[in-house]
């Protein structure tokens, strides 16, 4: 063929490249990562001299029958305190009122969850001491039953090497269960099952990384998996060990087709690193999505900027 034809036809396969790759605004749409702060103060705090002077970490946050409903992690503040659960609810995901049996949970450690209502069953995905990733399972979203730690597998199988896997989230969709999970916030990982007993890896590298940018160019964690016009979106949090910005984490979003293969939004990260916002969640509150970050307070973001 002749040069020039090769130039016309490479042309040609370009412009269908181009044409055929959705534009930004479509795989990153504005509702999903243009959001403004509701209002300066937190929307929910800790109780200084309670059994949650502090809050730690994710928190989950359900929309049902027009009550919100949050789940989150409370202690004493200490290294060792135990982290023990909490529930608050709300009739306008503002103004929130504890529930008197607080803590639901305090005979053994419940941190950094997120819950998945399948049925008629609420299913939590939480760390435990350690940073172990483990199960609990309720019909009424208060009284918990610890089913126990996951056991996740390598993708031969055999289990994956001692130490932590922590900040589980998961997923479910035609049957299967999808459970992402971080390794001392290193990267994250994606593993599969039917039963929720074994989780296997869909493949032993990371399906997230760190980097390349400068906001989550060290450490990394997923905390929500959604949905949304026929695409995956996950929102994370990530940080970096030196520099500037080091020990401040914020709150990014990555997209995907197929729950392995990520593509992070070039505007990341959603808020300012020096603003300190992680383990942001969204919630559709019947209009559109709200996004609320934690850890250790809760802040209400509304769409907007």
């Amino acid at each position: 063929m002749h040069r020039w034809c090769w130039s016309v036809l490479g042309a040609l396969l370009l412009v269908g490249v181009l044409r055929s790759a959705p534009p930004e605004n479509e795989k990153f749409p504005p509702e999903l990562v243009k959001f403004k702060l509701a209002q300066k103060a937190p929307v929910f705090t800790a109780e200084k001299g309670k059994w949650d002077a502090r809050i730690r970490e994710r928190g989950w946050i359900l929309r049902e029958n027009g009550i919100y409903k949050l789940w989150y992690t409370g202690y004493d503040g200490t290294a060792e305190g135990r982290r023990m659960l909490g529930y608050a609810t709300s009739p306008d995901g503002i103004k929130w009122t504890r529930s008197p049996r607080n803590p639901l949970v305090r005979d053994h450690w419940v941190e950094d969850m997120m819950v998945v209502k399948d049925g008629g069953t609420y299913f939590m995905f939480a760390e435990g001491k350690n940073d172990r990733a483990q199960l609990l399972e309720s019909t009424d979203g208060l009284s918990w039953k610890r089913i126990g730690r996951l056991d996740v597998r390598l993708k031969n199988g055999q289990p994956i090497p001692e130490g932590p896997y922590g900040t589980p989230t998961a997923w479910k969709e035609n049957g299967v269960w999808y459970l992402f999970y971080e390794r001392g916030d290193a990267g994250v990982w994606l593993a599969t099952s039917r039963d929720r007993k074994v989780w296997k890896n869909v493949q032993d590298e990371p399906v997230l990384s760190p980097g390349p940018g400068a906001y989550d160019k060290d450490l990394i964690a997923l905390n929500q998996i959604i949905k949304y016009k026929g695409r995956y979106y996950a929102y994370y949090h990530g940080s970096a060990r030196t520099g500037p910005s080091a020990k401040l984490w914020s709150t990014a979003l990555a997209t995907s087709i197929d729950l392995i293969h990520w593509e992070k939004y070039p505007g990341n990260p959603l808020f300012p690193v020096e603003e300190n916002k992680s383990s942001g969640i969204v919630v559709p509150d019947g209009e559109h999505f709200r996004l609320y970050t934690m850890h250790p307070e809760v802040y209400l973001h509304v769409p907007g900027r």
